[in-house]
């Protein structure tokens, strides 16, 4: 599922003063107000700033300085949940955070490290699944809030339950089923885990009834790859990863570079299309992240990504 992990960085934005005010208030908010229900209000307001401003630079273009202060904003929301664990805003911007930077700071450099030091990459993945499986509960939490026992109907009967959410449940709906299906592809020797991919499903394919264009188009990002290995369905499974294809770069203007390495990878290897997979990966690489400042960041994770696959190349596709 790495492939389809790409469209996420676009909400995840703070002016550098911001998010300096934002830190003193919390302390004053959680370590001075004296009365219950004042500190319980402050810290709700506070974790509906969190979850409508996000937590990273979108418009930034160096991953490492997010890499760096990205860890301190979880931890930060993760507090406010304790304090307020019914918050769904922050429910939603826990698990979106986690997931997020599970695949572009840990789960990539997993890949990057396989052919070097395996032990490495190997503790990279487990750690990637831990943030993987910890954003994955807190979707599930924040869907429970909304209508509740959802997570014990959804393990019983998925399709069924999974109709019982709404529109405004989308973004609920979108991460917990990226996190869960990042962490399906990072755990099949789990027979467990692996029987979960009909849940992904339904979770999914509700949110793209709902709102087929939610995030310019990260619903149709994520199904190029899913489609792939979706269980039951008719006809050629890269025709259907196709049409998400088109429509994701649509929706994206063809600004994104995620479509075009999602395809790479998840169709074009598969078919040892080696043209086809350079082509897709240069387009993404001609992309000016620039061109949107909100996308920049996600332009520049994935199109490392695109570098490194295309350094890959002898490696994924047989003579």
């Amino acid at each position: 599922m790495v492939a389809s992990l790409s469209n996420w960085f676009g909400e995840w934005v703070f002016s550098g003063g911001g998010w300096t005010r934002l830190v003193l208030l919390l302390g004053l908010m959680i370590g001075l107000l004296p009365g219950c229900s004042v500190r319980q209000l402050a810290i709700n307001k506070a974790g509906d700033a969190l979850a409508s401003s996000g937590i990273v630079f979108a418009a930034d273009d160096d991953p490492e300085l997010i890499r760096d202060a990205a860890p301190f904003s979880l931890k930060l929301m993760e507090s406010l949940l304790a304090e307020s664990p019914r918050h769904r805003g922050l429910l939603y911007a826990t698990s979106s955070g986690f997931t997020r930077y599970a695949y572009a700071f840990v789960h990539q450099d997993a890949d990057r490290l396989e052919d070097q030091d395996l032990k490495a990459a190997s503790e990279q993945r487990s750690r990637a699944q831990r943030m993987y499986r910890r954003a994955r509960d807190y979707g599930l939490r924040g869907l429970d809030v909304a209508h509740p026992e959802f997570s014990r109907k959804l393990r019983l009967d998925p399709k069924s339950a999974a109709r019982i959410a709404r529109k405004d449940d989308v973004p609920l709906l979108y991460w917990t089923a990226v996190s869960w299906a990042a962490l399906i592809s990072l755990s099949k020797h789990d027979p467990d885990l692996v029987a979960d991919v009909p849940v992904v499903e339904a979770l999914i394919d509700r949110a793209a009834v709902l709102d087929e264009a939610y995030d310019s188009g990260a619903i149709h990002n994520f199904l190029i790859t899913f489609e792939m290995v979706r269980q039951g369905a008719t006809g050629d499974p890269a025709t259907r990863a196709r049409h998400h294809f088109d429509r994701a770069v649509s929706l994206t203007g063809g600004l994104q570079a995620g479509p075009y390495v999602s395809l790479a990878e998840s169709v074009a290897v598969p078919r040892q299309d080696r043209s086809e997979f350079e082509a897709l990966l240069k387009q993404a690489l001609a992309i000016k992240p620039g061109q949107r400042p909100e996308w920049r960041l996600a332009n520049t994770v994935m199109q490392r990504r695109a570098r490194w696959l295309l350094a890959q190349s002898d490696q994924l596709f047989a003579e």
